[in-house]
């Protein structure tokens, strides 16, 4: 079985990335293997200029992978943007019991919304929304975490996210 994917949602600066690096760590604590999967809208470019693998790309090549002793990076050209579940299916698939991903909030994907005081910061569909994370007490229909209580947030995802016995 594929695993699940959560989504962090909010406007830009809102905290998502924070948030995400302290939830990880308690996750990982509790035995869960935890891969995260960041949608950059505007592009990106993490190849170094005139490092050897952005000499191979530049020369054509349509992949380019970099191993190293406990670590590899792929840079690979793509048709459009791939979505989640190919990303998780392709490369992830049994090395990991949840993926995080940050955005993607137009997406089915269940959510937590994060935004600084107010839930219309952001312009999400409420289907699918586990939780609200804010600095300020929101009003909405699902749970509203502060963002300091890591805690109670680690809580709400292993309730919908549990270890299975075979993990």
């Amino acid at each position: 079985m594929a695993p699940p994917i959560l989504s962090f949602v909010g406007r830009s600066n809102s905290g998502k990335t924070t948030l995400i690096e302290r939830v990880i760590p308690e996750l990982t604590r509790m035995g869960y293997r935890v891969a995260t999967v960041k949608h950059a809208g505007h592009g990106f470019d993490l190849d170094t200029k005139g490092k050897d693998s952005w000499r191979h790309k530049q020369a054509g090549a349509s992949a380019v992978v970099v191993v190293s002793r406990g670590s590899l990076a792929m840079f690979a050209d793509v048709p459009e943007e791939i979505n989640v579940e190919e990303v998780r299916d392709r490369f992830l698939d049994g090395q990991t019991d949840l993926v995080i991903v940050e955005g993607w909030k137009s997406e089915g994907y269940p959510k937590i919304v994060v935004v600084r005081d107010h839930l219309g910061e952001v312009n999400v569909s409420t289907d699918g929304v586990l939780a609200v994370v804010s600095m300020k007490p929101v009003e909405a229909a699902v749970p509203c975490i502060d963002r300091d209580d890591i805690p109670a947030l680690v809580k709400l995802i292993i309730q919908h996210y549990p270890r299975t016995a075979s993990v």
